[in-house]
C-alpha cells in the first residue's frame, strides 16, 4: 500500500465546496531534511575552520623553545640582556672578537629557534661581533611573541649594540632566518644598517599562508602579518639572500617576490641539496655569508 500524506484546503466558489489536495511524499521530507542538515553541517564547517585558524594562529606561526643548557657556547660569548620598550627583559648573547670596535651582525632566528645554537656555530667571521637575542617567550626572555613586538625588539637590540664602545655602529648588518627574515626587513626599513642577509625570505606571511591554505580566507585571518615587500622596494641596502633548493616550508617563489622587490644591489644564493631545516648545513651556506662580510668590512662607511 502506497503511503502518502494529503494537504490541501477547501474552497467555495458559489454553492459548492471542493478540497484541493496535494500528495505529500514522506520521503521526499526527509531527504529534504538530510539536504539542510548537509548544507548546516557544511556551513559550520566554513564558519568553523577560519575561526579554530583565527584562534590558534599565534600557536601555528610561533614555537617558543627553551634554553636547556648554555654548554655548548663558546668562552667568548657573553650574556647579553636587552630591556624592551614595555619593560620586557629580553636574553641573548654577543660574541666580540679581541680587536674592536668591530662590526657586528643582529641575528633573528626561525619561529622554532633557539638562537644560542646558531651564534655557537663556529663558521662565523672571527673578526665580527655576532649579538642574537631570544623572541620574547623564547629561551630565557620575558614577555608574548607578536609581529608588533617582535619588530619593537628589534629596534631596541639595534640601538642598544650599536651604542656599545666595542661594536662599530657603522657596519651593522642584520641577518634574519625564515620568520626572522621578516623581523630584519623591518629593522633594516627603520635603522641605518650596512647590508642585509635573509636565509628562506619572504614577501609576506600572508602570501605564505596561502600556499600552504589555499581553501582559507588567509588575508581576512592573519594578524602577525609581516608584509615586508613594501620595505623591500624602498631599500638601498646590498641584500644577500640563501634559499634551499627544496624548501617546502618556504618556497623559492616566495623567496623570489621579495629578492625581486629589493631596491638595492642583491645577491641571490641556492643551496643544493637542503630542505628549510637543513639550509645552513652546507659549508656553502657559510661561505656566502663569509664573502658577503668581507665585502661589508671592505666596503667604505
Amino acid at each position: 500500500m502506497l503511503d502518502l500524506d494529503l494537504i490541501g484546503q477547501w474552497t467555495c466558489p458559489r454553492d459548492r465546496c471542493y478540497f484541493r489536495a496535494t500528495v505529500s511524499d514522506p520521503h521526499a521530507s526527509t531527504a529534504m531534511r538530510k539536504i539542510m542538515e548537509w548544507l548546516l553541517i557544511a556551513l559550520a564547517v566554513v564558519l568553523g575552520l577560519p575561526a579554530a585558524a583565527w584562534l590558534a594562529q599565534d600557536r601555528l606561526i610561533f614555537y617558543p623553545q627553551p634554553v636547556l643548557s648554555t654548554a655548548h657556547l663558546p668562552p667568548d660569548a657573553a650574556p647579553l640582556e636587552i630591556v624592551a620598550a614595555d619593560g620586557a627583559r629580553l636574553h641573548g648573547w654577543m660574541r666580540v672578537p679581541a680587536r674592536t670596535p668591530a662590526p657586528v651582525v643582529l641575528y633573528f632566528g626561525g619561529n622554532a629557534e633557539e638562537v644560542s645554537w646558531t651564534l655557537a656555530d663556529r663558521r662565523w667571521p672571527e673578526d665580527w661581533a655576532v649579538a642574537a637575542v631570544n623572541y620574547r617567550g623564547y629561551g630565557r626572555s620575558e614577555g608574548t611573541p607578536g609581529e608588533a613586538a617582535l619588530v619593537g625588539d628589534a629596534l631596541a637590540i639595534h640601538d642598544a649594540v650599536a651604542k656599545r664602545p666595542e661594536i662599530d655602529a657603522t657596519r651593522v648588518v642584520v641577518f634574519g632566518r625564515s620568520l626572522g627574515t621578516g623581523v630584519a626587513v623591518r629593522l633594516a626599513a627603520a635603522r641605518p644598517v650596512a647590508g642585509v642577509i635573509l636565509a628562506s625570505p619572504y614577501d609576506s606571511l600572508v602570501e605564505v599562508g596561502r600556499t600552504h591554505f589555499p581553501l582559507l580566507p588567509v588575508a581576512w585571518l592573519l594578524r602577525h602579518r609581516f608584509d615586508v615587500e613594501s620595505q623591500a622596494r624602498r631599500l638601498d641596502v646590498p641584500l644577500l639572500a640563501i634559499v634551499a633548493a627544496d624548501d617546502d616550508i618556504i618556497g623559492q617563489p616566495r623567496s623570489r617576490a621579495l629578492y625581486d622587490a629589493w631596491h638595492g644591489p642583491k645577491a641571490w644564493q641556492v643551496v643544493p641539496g637542503t630542505d628549510h631545516n637543513t639550509l645552513s648545513v652546507p659549508p656553502a651556506f657559510w661561505a656566502a655569508v663569509a664573502r658577503f662580510l668581507a665585502q661589508r668590512s671592505a666596503a667604505p662607511t
